[in-house]
């Protein structure tokens, strides 16, 4: 086949690739928008407050935005998980799905799937576990204008259960040895130490739970 006769088709194979990042690019703000905006029910605000009256109605709103911000870390994240790094956060979803045709439509215009909830104890390993609170940290430090190796502070998710004195809340700190020992090293989830490989995307390298501490979190897929 002649050069000549070859440009008409590279240039139409670069107008389909430069269509198909623009429907993307699209696609990805018309879900953040409605992550934003979209109408929760009142009830899991009342749910929250319930489960934790000492709760102020301003910080019952923190957790309501710590859930959009959730639903944000997993459009980001596609089909790799992402676990739930907060427990006050935690209750709101669940009461969430209880509204099973709500949670469905919002999945599937916000998400473009079905979110599942996954207890921590029914994961297949603990390594898994370990992948899904490292996305969750990667990809949050990112949103809040932070690298994940070098945050000067914790990110929403990772520092509202504190912030909130959640009683069975997840604790974490980003110096290791200052922290108390119930507390989670966010040093190690950052992978700044004893985590094995980088915190790049795709698959997240293996690590064990006595490293990092972090197998109570309870993750999407």
């Amino acid at each position: 086949m002649r050069v000549d006769n070859l440009i008409p088709l590279v240039l139409a194979a670069i107008a389909l690739i430069a269509l198909y990042k623009a429907y993307r690019k699209a696609r990805q703000a018309r879900r953040e928008r409605l992550i934003d905006s979209y109408p929760f029910p009142p009830s899991i605000a009342a749910k929250v407050s319930k489960t934790y009256p000492h709760l102020s109605d301003a910080e019952v709103m923190r957790v309501m935005q710590g859930l959009r911000e959730y639903f944000h870390l997993c459009n980001s994240a596609g089909r790799r998980m992402v676990s739930m790094p907060s427990q006050v956060v935690d209750v709101a979803w669940h009461e969430f799905i209880l509204f099973t045709r709500k949670y469905e439509y919002f999945c599937g215009k916000a998400l473009g799937r079905f979110l599942h909830h996954t207890p921590a104890e029914a994961m297949r390993s603990p390594t898994s576990a370990q992948a899904g609170i490292k996305t969750a940290w990667r990809l949050s430090c990112l949103r809040e204008g932070m690298q994940p190796r070098a945050a000067h502070r914790l990110p929403l998710l990772f520092a509202i259960d504190a912030q909130l004195n959640i009683a069975d809340g997840f604790r974490y700190a980003l110096d290791c040895k200052r922290s108390p020992g119930d507390d989670y090293c966010a040093g190690h989830i950052a992978c700044s130490s004893g985590c094995g490989g980088g915190c790049g995307g795709g698959e997240e390298p293996a690590a064990t739970e006595s490293s990092c501490g972090c197998h109570r979190a309870s993750p999407c897929r």
